[in-house]
């Protein structure tokens, strides 16, 4: 990735975060509750009433990755 692309990505998600305070305390207890076979579910629901809904369920190689980004903070 170009560094410059790297510094942008950083300075978007900075904003969006500032934008959404409570996001970040809610990613940092809901990742002390994850675990293999945990289930993560996204539900969208746009202005015009439109739903849609995906899951994920997490397995031993989603946990290795997690605990690698932990160790980045």
């Amino acid at each position: 990735m170009n560094p410059m692309n790297a510094f942008k990505l950083k300075s978007l998600l900075d904003r969006f975060l500032e934008n959404h305070p409570k996001l970040p305390p809610f990613f940092r207890a809901a990742v002390g509750e994850v675990r293999e076979g945990t289930v993560i579910e996204i539900k969208v629901i746009s202005p015009d009433n439109k739903t849609i809904i995906s899951n994920l369920k997490i397995n031993e190689e989603d946990m290795a990755i997690l605990g690698e980004l932990k160790e980045l903070k």
